[in-house]
This record gives C-alpha cells, sequence and structure tokens, in this order.
C-alpha cells in the first residue's frame, strides 16, 4: 500500500475516509490514526493496524458540541457546559452511546467519548466528509504517541492510505477525558486540560444566589422556597464544620497557624476561638484559610451538580458580604424582619430567654448593612404564607435571568 502525503487537500483525505481508509490526522495534542467512526470494517482496521486490545474502546472526533445529541443519548446538561467552555480542545467527553455507533468501537460497552480537536484541517475534514470519526493515537499500541507527520509515517507508512501533514502537535500529551454518565462524574484519563478547570467550569454553570440575613429572620422559609423550585441548597456553615471533621490539609494549615489547635486530629474549637476571637488579624487569618477550603467544597458539590444537569443553587451563610464566598455568587439576597418576630422564633426554636435572644440579635449586622450590600432584599414582616409567596417571586425574577 502506498501511503498518501497530503497538506492542504482535505477533499482527498475525506474521500479516504468516506471509502473506509485509514488516515492519520493532526490534532492539538497528538496524531490520531483516524477512520469512519460509523463503519465496522473501517474501525476494525484500526485495531489491526495499531494491534490494539479489542476490549479497550475508541473515541469519536466530531466538529462541534451539536454532535453531543447526533452521537449521545440522555446526554447531562453538564456535557453541553463542558463543550461550550472547552471545545474545540483537549477534552473527551464520555456520554451515553447512541445506537447507531458500532459496538467495535464501544468494546462492548454502552459509552462513547466525544471530543471536538483544536486543529484548523481535522476540523475541515470532519465538515467536510460529515462522519464522526474513530480516532485513537496514531503509534502502535504501547509505543509513544506521534507529535508529527514523520513519526506517523515511521510507525504506519505503507501500512495506511494517507497522512495528513499539520506540523507538529503544540500540546504533545493526550486528551483528558471525562465520564458524565454518572455522579459524580470521573476524569478517567488527566491529560492536557487540568481537572481543576474541569471542576471549575462546572460549577460556574450553576446560578448561584446567596442567602443571607441576621438569626429568626427566616432565612430557612426563603431556602425551601427555592429547594421547592429546583435548587440545590447548601449551607455554609455545616460544609464548614464537615470539613473540620473531614480535612487533613485543612487541620495542618490550622495547627500550622495556631499551634495547639489541633490536637490528635480533631480541632479544639474553644481553644482556637480563645486566640481568635480577642484578636482581629488572627480571626482574618483563620478566615482565610478556612474560607478557601469551604469554597473548594462548594464549587465541588456545584460541579456534581451542574454534571448531572442542576442549573441553580443556593448557599446560606449569616457571615456571606465581604467573604470570598461572595465573589462566586450570582446574586445576595437579604433577608430582614422585625425583632421583635426575631426574638419569638428564637425562644420558640431554641428554647432560650428572650432576654438572651435580644443580646443574640443585637450583636449580629443591623439591617441597614443588609441593605446596602445585598443585591435584592426580602421583608418577612407579615405572615408565613406572605413571606413564602414574596420569597417565590422574587427567585422566580432571579433564575428566571439566569
Amino acid at each position: 500500500m502506498q501511503t498518501k502525503w497530503i497538506t492542504d487537500d482535505i477533499a482527498a483525505a475525506a474521500a479516504v475516509l468516506k471509502e473506509g481508509g485509514l488516515a492519520a490526522v493532526p490534532t492539538e495534542t497528538v496524531y490520531g490514526l483516524a477512520a469512519n467512526g460509523l463503519d465496522e470494517n473501517a474501525v476494525r482496521q484500526i485495531y489491526e493496524v495499531k494491534g490494539r486490545p479489542a476490549v479497550k474502546p475508541l473515541s469519536l472526533l466530531v466538529p462541534g458540541r451539536e454532535a453531543l445529541a447526533l452521537y449521545g443519548k440522555d446526554v447531562s446538561r453538564g456535557a453541553y457546559v463542558l463543550a461550550d467552555a472547552f471545545w474545540p480542545g483537549p477534552l473527551t467527553i464520555v456520554v451515553a452511546a447512541d445506537g447507531r455507533i458500532p459496538s467495535i468501537v464501544l468494546a462492548g460497552g454502552t459509552t462513547v467519548g466525544l471530543r471536538c480537536p483544536d486543529s484548523g484541517k481535522t476540523l475541515a475534514l470532519l465538515r467536510a466528509c460529515g462522519l464522526p470519526l474513530a480516532c485513537p493515537s496514531a503509534n502502535p499500541s504501547g509505543a509513544p504517541s506521534p507529535k508529527t507527520a514523520a513519526e506517523v509515517a515511521a510507525y504506519f507508512e505503507g501500512k495506511i492510505d494517507a497522512i495528513v501533514d499539520g506540523g507538529p502537535c503544540g500540546v504533545g500529551t493526550e486528551s483528558t477525558i471525562v465520564d458524565l454518565t454518572r455522579t459524580p462524574y470521573r476524569i478517567l484519563r488527566q491529560g492536557a486540560l487540568p481537572a481543576g478547570k474541569i471542576r471549575r467550569a462546572l460549577a460556574g454553570s450553576v446560578k448561584l444566589v446567596g442567602i443571607t440575613g441576621g438569626t429568626g429572620a427566616g432565612k430557612t422559609t426563603a431556602l425551601q422556597s427555592l429547594a421547592a423550585m429546583g435548587a440545590l441548597v447548601i449551607d455554609a456553615d455545616a460544609v464548614y464544620h464537615d470539613l473540620c471533621e473531614t480535612s487533613a490539609p485543612l487541620l495542618d494549615e490550622i495547627e500550622a497557624r495556631f499551634p495547639g489547635a489541633v490536637e490528635n486530629g480533631a480541632l479544639q474549637r474553644k481553644k482556637l476561638g480563645q486566640v481568635v476571637f480577642s484578636d482581629p488579624a488572627a480571626l482574618n487569618d483563620l478566615s482565610a484559610i478556612t474560607y478557601r477550603y469551604v469554597v473548594d467544597a462548594i464549587d465541588e458539590q456545584l460541579a456534581r451538580y451542574a454534571a448531572a444537569g442542576g442549573r441553580y443553587a443556593a448557599v446560606d451563610a449569616i457571615n456571606l458580604i465581604g467573604t470570598p464566598l461572595e465573589k462566586r455568587l450570582d446574586a445576595v439576597v437579604g433577608v430582614l424582619a422585625p425583632e421583635e418576630a426575631r426574638v419569638a422564633r428564637l425562644v420558640a426554636r431554641e428554647g432560650v430567654s428572650e432576654e438572651y435572644a435580644r443580646l443574640r440579635i443585637r450583636a449580629q449586622k443591623p439591617d441597614s448593612f443588609f441593605e446596602e450590600h445585598c443585591t435584592y432584599i426580602l421583608h418577612n414582616d407579615g405572615s408565613r404564607e406572605d413571606f413564602r409567596r414574596a420569597c417565590d417571586k422574587l427567585f422566580k425574577t432571579i433564575l428566571e435571568e439566569a
């Protein structure tokens, strides 16, 4: 077999693939060995030429996000979020496979990886042939992945139909593979795209509303309204307390800054409180440490939620304004209520005295603080039903703006 070298004749390369041949093609990562992904016989040649085990499935190169609907089924919103963020680019997104994809591509499985490469020639080729291309790296199994057309030729000259020369590949590392067919999502192969960027893109796709206000103002009712609309509700304080029990890196940082604050792997809250509550600089240092971990943990929850199709979430925190978490929010809603109503709720809910309830309330931020810093204000100064209707109306407006 004589291998054609193609530089600019995309139509000729498309013809090779339409006729069931094999062509090496450039991507931004490494060169791939491409065949018509809907042609079982063509795909079989990839396995034979590479010596690839039949139990290893193949990914498909596609021209853009529209391929998610064409070659996937029950595709989550998270897949579209990642395609919008990183395609063309070094990310392979695993989705449930459409029935048109031959079993040989899937190696007997039910999922398929889709990738839109950041290579002008290969994108033009995908559009010209109108086919998804099964395309593993263009090397014998176990050999180094080729970054130039010459390296491909050294492997497969005379064994494949064509090599499309797109110059050297810029990245030189395979794509990252992320599986979005399950929750939580999984990174199946860490490649050129960092996992942190995937997490941030998924988390950033969720409309995130902050709910704040003093004790007894009615934040719980507001959060119930959001939850009824399908929003994920996150308690920032609960996230922090969970991290204090489970995050060794967080405890290590706290111990490094505040020696003696962690004993036998457990945070000594009273001992730490004696230090930070009498020293504003120490309290700022503690907040800087903890909020970094809290924001990361919330982002991870949001990323899992987005990967499963979630769109809206709410974060509940009394101390929200002016923290790093505030920067992540699309809107901040302050819930305010008259002092007498707040006192009555605290006495009924927690069994504290009226005097204690007033002291606790007056030690918190005044209403004017929330009115100055929040995007929206909800006044809880009527019946529970009136307040719930006000919540529903405001949150519907906020979420419709997403």
